[in-house]
């Protein structure tokens, strides 16, 4: 990571959000009584990485799933394989 990317991780941006009283109980509580962050603002930044997490998950369960169903995709891949030094430490079995 850059010095660039080093700043603009560290800078944070005031945002107001209208969020439901028990939304808000919710995040209070697992920031209060379960500890599962050391503020509200860290444990929304936690939530948003780990639904951004399951979303890319989804996303590439998907595409995988239809590579596997690919023949074009699949006979590339044969023929990668084919081509590939059988005593490469990096080919996978």
């Amino acid at each position: 990571m850059g010095t660039d990317d080093a700043d603009a991780a560290d800078m944070r941006m005031k945002r107001t959000y209208n969020l439901s009283p028990t939304a808000i109980a919710t995040v209070r509580r697992l920031v209060e009584v379960d500890h599962l962050a050391t503020t509200e603002d860290a444990l929304v930044e936690q939530a948003i990485a780990e639904l951004d997490h399951a979303v890319r998950d989804v996303r590439d369960t998907r595409l995988w799933g239809a590579a596997a169903r690919d023949a074009e995709f699949q006979a590339e891949l044969a023929r990668i394989d084919t081509e590939l030094p059988t005593d490469n430490p990096a080919r996978c079995e």
